[in-house]
């Protein structure tokens, strides 16, 4: 024990030491930070001023377009020839051309821009088009408009949990981002770890490096102590990356200037009532969805991450140890990569069918098996697994984790010193079935 202790040690120290582990830890945090950040910030930078020339023969539409803060209008009273002229001299930037229209069927209104205008742009003059068109509908009609907006009817379900007489708030989108981002992660830390066991062997082995180890350990000591190591480096980088994501993303929060008083978060005084109600409606919603993030037990997901990771890790690492100690170079592993990796990547598959029925029997099942749970239960954790299901599907991986390790032990030890064999299955069934 003491000797796996020693290798643990020396694959943990040698892994965070190394440059790319360093460099990695840090630009990581500030690639997820930006990914996050930046693009909003550069839709706020991006915006600029732009000015909307509008000739209106309807004469219907006089005062409806209302200036923002990035579109100014402009009523011209040119005739549309010379209207269009100036856009096509660069005089006038964009000019909007409202007809006299037939208000049952609005047709002819056309957009002049001397480049291609932005969806964004179109998209609001069609708004104030369209508005103010019901609204003449709506008045011709006789009906009242505030009775119509009256029948309108915007409702939510609350979502609650209800186990043994105790109520609990919940968010299906919540916990649905919080079930990917956690299987998703989950995923990417095995694979990506995974291969690292996989080179090192290959690396140790074709350097001859690993007959000197040998002579003072067993094959078996090596493989836990290297699997050990690398599972708890992997670990040690998530950790750091949580840490340093949520300060660089602060950070950038507050260099940009995207804080929560940002102007475009707060109600202009000058906005009509029913502005008004609309975004305070908005931010009540946003409060709820604040909320319902808070409520998630993150105690528990970090816990839950931290056992599945480094259970699905050894799980799957001891196969990659074995793949590794098999392979003389890098691309034979092919063939015996697909077989392990296939529960793995059908995890990532199954999970939008474990999403629509998450105490659903494939989810059960799914997250039971030890193949695909790390992936399957990170998921289903946000949706409040019973505690007996949790409990038995970590029961389940530790047993297949053990299960997984006899078998690669078996094969590791016979494969991790033999150079220049062509393998293949027949020949890892043989090295299973000899006798120490």
């Amino acid at each position: 024990m003491n000797k796996i202790g020693l290798i643990l040690s020396r694959e943990y120290l040698v892994r965070v030491r190394k440059k790319s582990f360093i460099i990695m830890t840090f630009i990581g945090p500030i690639l997820f930070g930006g990914i996050t950040i930046v693009p909003i910030w550069l839709s706020k930078e991006a915006i600029e001023e732009r000015v909307v020339y509008i000739k209106d023969d309807s004469g219907l539409f006089k005062g409806k377009f209302k200036d923002s803060d990035n579109t100014r209008y402009v009523f011209t009273e040119a005739n549309l020839e010379e209207a269009k002229e100036n856009v096509d001299r660069h005089v006038t930037p964009n000019l909007l051309y409202i007809p006299a229209i037939d208000i049952d069927q609005p047709k002819g209104v056309a957009f002049f821009s001397n480049s291609n205008p932005s969806f964004s742009l179109v998209n609001d003059l069609k708004n104030v088009l369209r508005d103010v068109i019901e609204e003449i509908k709506l008045d011709r009609s006789g009906l009242d408009k505030q009775v119509i907006e009256n029948l309108k009817v915007s409702l939510d379900i609350s979502t609650i949990n209800l186990r043994e007489g105790k109520e609990t708030e919940s968010n299906v989108g919540v916990a649905t981002v919080v079930g990917y981002l956690g299987a998703f992660m989950t995923y990417f830390f095995i694979f990506y770890y995974g291969t690292q066991i996989l080179r090192g062997v290959i690396e140790e082995k074709t350097n001859r490096i690993i007959e000197v180890i040998v002579s003072s350990v067993k094959p078996f000591q090596l493989m836990m102590g290297k699997i050990l190591g690398i599972g708890f480096v992997g670990l040690t980088q998530f950790v750091l990356w949580v840490i340093l994501t949520a300060a660089v993303s602060s950070g950038i929060f507050y260099a940009f200037g995207i804080t929560k008083s940002d102007p475009g978060n707060q109600i202009n005084q000058t906005m009509d009532i029913q502005d008004a109600e609309a975004i305070a409606a908005a931010n009540s919603k946003s409060s709820e969805m604040f909320q319902a993030i808070l409520s998630q037990d993150y105690t528990l997901i970090v816990f839950a991450f931290a056992f599945y990771f480094l259970g699905g890790f050894f799980l799957y690492g001891s196969l990659f140890a074995a793949v590794g100690s098999a392979i003389d170079h890098e691309s034979d592993a092919q063939q015996f990569m697909l077989p392990i990796t296939i529960p793995l990547i059908f995890s990532i598959i199954a999970l939008t069918a474990v999403l629509n029925e998450p105490n659903g029997s494939l989810a059960f099942w799914l997250s039971v098996i030890p193949f695909t749970s790390p992936v399957v239960m990170m998921m289903r954790i946000p949706f409040e697994v019973p505690l007996w299901e949790l409990l038995l599907s970590m029961v389940s991986l530790l047993a297949g984790f053990i299960f997984t390790t006899w078998i690669a032990g078996r094969i590791y030890r016979i494969g991790i010193l033999i150079y220049g064999t062509k393998v293949n299955y027949k020949t890892l069934a043989k090295w299973f079935f000899v006798k120490s």
